[in-house]
C-alpha cells in the first residue's frame, strides 16, 4: 500500500478539522478527507460493485444525454470538473465535446488528480489537460485561463449530496462566484427504497467498510494517531427525517485514541460521523439551486433506479 503524502497546503487543515470533530459533541470528520491516495481507489473499487447502482445509472444518463450538453456554450471552451473521479465520466462528456479547448480537473488529492489527468491526456492529446489540486468545498480563487473561455461546470456523482443543505447552497454560490458565467451538469440521487440504500452504502464484500476505516488509517498515518482499526466497525444508517444516508464509524467497546498528541475518550457505541448522502427530490434540488444562484435549464433522470442529472445556469 503506497504511502500517500498530504500536499504541504492541505496538512494543518487537516490536522485541525479533525481534531475540531473530534471534540463535538457528535463526533464528526469531513468525507472530504475520505479520499487520498488509497481511499480514491477504495471509492473506484465501490462504483463496480452490483450493489452500488448511482455510477451505473449516471452513467447511462450521461451517455444518453451527452450530445444535448455539447450544446452549451462552455462544451466550446473549459470543462471543469469538481473532484477527478474515473475518467469514464469524463470521456463521455468530452467525446461527444470536439471544440472544447480545456479540460480542468479540481480535487483535493494530488495523486488521484494526477492519474485521472493523466488519463484524459492520453485519451485526448489535444485537449489542453490543467488539474488544479484544490479543496473544491472552500471558495475558489481565480482559476488559470478560464476568464477568456465559456465554462461548463461537471459535478458527477452525487456529491453534492454529501454537504448539509446550507453548505450545498454555499458551495453552488462559491462556484458561481468562480466561474460567474458558467453552465453546470450535475448528478443528484433520489429518494428510494430504504434496503437499496442500506445495500448501496454497506455492501456485502465488505468495501464500502474498508473505505471508511481507511480514514483511521490515514490519521494513524499522518497525524500519528493511534486508531485500532479492529475496535471500529462501519455503519450505514437511513436518516429518513434528513433525506439521507449516514456514514459512521462505530466503537465496539470503550477506548481511548491520540491524536496528533490529544487524548479522546470513546464510549462503546459512541461513532464519528464520517459522511452524509443527501437524497434529493426534484423540488428539493431545484430550491437549492435557486438559492445557491442557478436556474435548471433541463432535467434528465432514471426512473427505474431514480438518480437524476441537471442542466444548470449560474443567475
Amino acid at each position: 500500500m503506497t504511502k500517500h503524502v498530504l500536499p504541504e497546503k492541505h496538512s494543518e487543515t487537516f490536522r485541525s478539522e479533525i481534531v475540531e470533530g473530534l471534540k463535538a459533541w457528535q463526533k464528526k470528520i469531513s468525507s472530504k478527507w475520505l479520499y487520498d491516495d488509497v481511499g480514491s481507489h477504495l471509492f473506484e473499487a465501490i462504483t463496480e460493485l452490483d450493489a452500488y447502482y448511482p455510477t451505473r445509472t449516471e452513467l447511462g444518463l450521461l451517455a444518453k444525454n451527452a450530445r444535448k450538453y455539447s450544446r452549451l456554450p462552455g462544451a466550446r471552451g473549459a470543462m471543469v470538473e469538481l473532484g477527478s473521479g474515473s475518467s469514464r465520466k469524463t470521456n463521455l462528456l468530452l467525446d461527444a465535446f470536439p471544440d472544447l479547448s480545456v479540460y480542468m480537473p479540481i480535487d483535493i488529492s494530488a495523486n488521484h488528480l494526477k492519474e485521472a489527468a493523466d488519463r484524459v491526456r492520453r485519451a485526448h492529446p489535444a485537449l489542453a489537460v490543467i488539474p488544479v489540486s484544490a479543496d473544491f468545498t472552500q471558495p475558489l480563487k481565480q482559476l488559470p485561463l478560464l476568464p477568456e473561455l465559456p465554462v461548463l461546470v461537471f459535478f458527477p456523482g452525487s456529491t453534492i449530496g454529501n454537504f448539509e443543505r446550507s453548505e450545498a447552497i454555499q458551495l453552488l454560490k462559491n462556484i458561481k462566484a468562480a466561474m460567474p458565467e458558467a453552465s453546470m451538469v450535475v448528478g443528484v440521487d433520489r429518494p428510494k427504497k430504504e434496503e437499496v440504500l442500506l445495500k448501496a452504502y454497506d455492501d456485502p464484500a465488505g468495501v464500502t467498510a474498508a473505505f471508511n476505516r481507511n480514514l483511521m488509517q490515514r490519521v494513524n498515518r499522518e497525524l500519528g494517531a493511534n486508531f485500532e482499526l479492529s475496535t471500529f466497525a462501519h455503519r450505514a444508517v437511513w436518516n429518513s427525517e434528513d433525506s439521507r444516508i449516514e456514514m459512521h464509524l462505530e466503537s465496539l467497546e470503550d477506548q481511548e485514541v491520540t491524536v496528533s498528541g490529544e487524548t479522546f475518550s470513546f464510549m462503546k457505541g459512541e461513532t464519528i460521523h464520517t459522511e452524509n448522502s443527501h437524497k434529493y427530490s426534484e423540488e428539493a434540488f431545484t430550491e437549492i439551486a435557486n438559492e445557491g444562484g442557478w436556474r435548471i435549464l433541463d432535467h434528465d433522470q432514471d426512473k427505474r433506479k431514480p438518480f437524476s442529472v441537471y442542466t444548470l445556469q449560474a443567475i
